[in-house]
């Protein structure tokens, strides 16, 4: 990769891990459409991926650092009655949350891992998501407004189960989640505040399993400062989108999904076809 493809593809990384269009799926169509020289398995780009998902997960931490600091509090026993009892629950709920994604991701994690070398695939499945999206809009439950306060284990643990199709490329995680919570009558902010609050564990235990791999590999000179160049756009990129979908989702409540859903629908479709005729 040269320097403009590395910088593309971190701005591409921090906002499509948290924008519903699956940042997965956009990493393996995206370079294929553009015939960039780019091996996502090589030792070469393991820093790359290792700091860009750290990149994004400082980013998720720096944003809701209200919530993860009034949950360490309430958790240690420092803060006030009431306020312990919610951070302990909104702390139970998200590790309730993550668990599926987990147990699946290790079970399954080599077929899973297969799906990427095709690129048709991950167009498939980008479509699919498409229609995700504007199924769960359609379906949510509207009477219904609850908040992140009201959800049960037994919700976030369904949630937790809607993100493991996340594993497939092209579907997305916070697409999943938020379609998971909208489906439960959960409004749109909360929906997506909850999504991004329990994509912080999970992006950290995959960057956390891919560092031994790091500490062994033979790296050219000058890979780990342009990957750490690449974090910190990757990052930025994060922080930002996540101020966007929170403000968007906040002011949108009614058919928020919508956009995001046509487009992946276009996209995978299009890219469908464009790699079709390549080959």
């Amino acid at each position: 990769m040269d320097f403009i493809q590395t910088m593309l593809i971190a701005i591409l990384q921090g906002a499509t891990e948290l924008f519903p269009v699956s940042s997965l799926g956009h990493a393996v169509i995206v370079p294929t459409l553009f015939n960039w020289n780019l091996n996502q398995k090589s030792t070469a780009f393991l820093p790359f991926l290792v700091l860009l998902h750290a990149g994004t997960s400082v980013a998720l931490l720096l944003y809701f650092w209200k919530d993860w600091l009034g949950m360490a509090l309430g958790v240690l026993g420092f803060s006030g009655s009431d306020e312990k009892v919610r951070s302990r629950r909104l702390s139970l709920r998200i590790i309730v949350a993550t668990i599926p994604a987990v147990m699946f991701g290790f079970l399954l994690n080599r077929f899973f891992k297969e799906l990427f070398d095709s690129p048709q695939v991950a167009c498939f499945f980008l479509v699919v998501n498409g229609f995700m999206l504007l199924a769960g809009e359609q379906q949510r439950k509207r009477s219904g407004n609850r908040v992140i306060e009201d959800l049960s284990n037994r919700d976030a643990a369904l949630i937790g189960l809607c993100q493991v199709g996340a594993l497939f490329p092209g579907i997305s995680r916070s697409g999943a989640t938020i379609v998971g919570g909208l489906l439960l009558g959960i409004t749109h902010e909360d929906a997506a505040h909850f999504s991004f609050l329990i994509a912080l564990p999970v992006i950290v235990g995959a960057t956390v399993l891919e560092v031994p791999k790091l500490l062994h590999a033979e790296l050219a000179p000058g890979v780990l400062q342009v990957a750490s160049e690449a974090a910190v756009v990757a990052g930025i990129t994060a922080f930002l989108s996540t101020w966007f979908l929170m403000q968007y989702f906040r002011n949108n409540d009614k058919w928020a999904m919508g956009p995001f859903g046509i487009y992946c629908i276009v996209f995978g479709t299009v890219s469908l076809a464009w790699l079709g005729l390549a080959s």
